[in-house]
């Protein structure tokens, strides 16, 4: 048997006889000629049967549907007018591997719902390999950059034993001894966890969960989160710094490496950010929103129309895609961000906001025991269930902080997609666990 070759491959083996697998994209039937197009994940080829084929051949492919899973053999054609490739592949064989039913429940015009319950067969179409290959290459990238920058990595657990961030987005599982287990929020605990066994530097790539009963355009109960945590720090200004150098070392390199086809798939240029960032402090944010006009409702926190309108200054202004928009208020930040020396109503926390959308949140956290306690009451907890966590902090543990990142939400705007159901592989939400 002749070993397949990728179609991305074929112009290596112009004369040769090849065997490519994939799915049937097009058929034209045409008076003496048939033109296939052949897809698999690394392009297109068309592929040329002549109506004097053998009689068993030519009843196979008369009865080809789009998207069977087919194998075809044929030779490589050097064919400079077509347009995929420059490249024809004359038939000799076809085998139909798996027949698909016609018509296809969904097409270019459907719904994204309706994708969202034909998810494989979405996952097709043009462009959408392209966001995973980018996904896979930030993945490594930000692995690549922060092992050369002495971190490690951690795999912290998915089910707690209580709230890691707001305890009315928590899931909550059957646990064995009938107790009541917690799907992880955010891995922050025990990334502190590490700071106090002396770690210094770590980061997790892994899943978090959120109940959180909201139906917008980037908001999911499962998603993937991006954290980091660095110790010996003096303030965020630190945390701030090494993400902004993350950022534009991953973006750097997507640039490089898919800049053509990204611009080719969505029509969207990638940016490699200059550092450092802008930073704007929430009142100084607040003020500049005022100054045009947009009153937020909320005093403790900006508004998605809100971070728009910001960014749009900034970009105006400084001529960046990203701003850090710092000294977020203690009424609006976890019991763990450590408050301001200077002024105890405000955090040493930021978030990072990307053409428009909060993609980071950040802070340094309070690493010293009898403050962690003393904010945890004043927030409300009771501290009895958040001991275990609190007892990191009794031996000995470094000023430290760190940040979490959204996934889908970074695909979502380097892509220039709605939503961020169009950048997740399977998407989680209220009304979504299926497929």
């Amino acid at each position: 048997m002749i070993k397949r070759t990728p179609i991305g491959e074929l112009k290596e083996h112009v004369g040769d006889k090849v065997r490519i697998c994939g799915f049937v994209d097009t058929v034209r039937d045409q008076k003496q000629i048939r033109f296939l197009v052949i897809r698999d994940s690394t392009g297109k080829v068309q592929v040329v049967q002549e109506k004097s084929h053998s009689a068993s051949i030519e009843t196979i492919v008369a009865g080809l549907t789009p998207e069977s899973a087919v194998v075809v053999e044929g030779i490589v054609i050097d064919a400079p007018k077509v347009k995929l490739g420059g490249l024809e592949v004359t038939l000799e064989d076809l085998t139909v591997e798996s027949l698909a039913e016609t018509p296809l429940p969904i097409d270019e015009s459907t719904g994204l719902d309706k994708k969202m319950d034909w998810r494989f067969l979405n996952l097709r179409a043009p462009g959408e390999l392209l966001i995973y290959q980018v996904q896979t290459r930030i993945e490594e990238e930000l692995r690549e950059y922060w092992i050369r920058e002495g971190f490690i990595e951690i795999h912290s657990p998915k089910l707690m034993p209580s709230a890691s961030e707001s305890g009315a987005e928590l899931f909550s599982v059957p646990y064995f001894n009938n107790w009541t287990a917690y799907l992880a929020q955010s891995p922050q605990f025990y990334k502190q966890m590490a700071m106090a066994a002396g770690f210094e530097r770590i980061f997790e790539i892994g899943p978090v969960f959120r109940a959180n009963p909201s139906f917008t355009s980037r908001h999911d109960t499962e998603f993937t989160s991006i954290d980091f945590e660095i110790s010996w720090i003096e303030s965020h200004e630190d945390v701030m710094k090494m993400e902004e150098a993350l950022l534009a070392h991953v973006l750097g390199k997507i640039s490089r490496e898919f800049g053509d086809q990204i611009r080719e798939a969505f029509g969207v240029e990638v940016v490699v950010p200059s550092l450092p960032f802008p930073r704007i402090t929430l009142d100084e944010a607040r003020k500049v929103l005022a100054e045009k006009g947009h009153k937020i409702a909320h005093k403790a926190d900006l508004d998605p129309p809100g971070e728009r309108m910001l960014s749009e200054y900034i970009k105006k202004r400084f001529g960046h895609e990203f701003v850090f928009v710092t000294d977020y208020p203690t009424s609006v930040r976890p019991f763990y961000h450590m408050r301001q020396e200077e002024n105890p109503e405000l955090t040493r926390s930021y978030d990072l906001l990307w053409k428009g959308l909060e993609i980071t949140t950040g802070a340094q956290r309070e690493h010293r025991y009898d403050k962690l306690v003393s904010q945890a009451k004043e927030k409300g907890f009771d501290t009895k269930p958040l001991q275990t966590y609190l007892d990191f902090f009794r031996y000995g543990c470094p000023p430290h902080g760190g940040c979490g990142i959204g996934l889908t939400r970074i695909l979502m705007i380097l892509l220039d997609r709605k939503n961020v159901r169009e950048v997740t592989y399977l998407y989680r939400g209220p009304n979504r666990l299926t497929p």
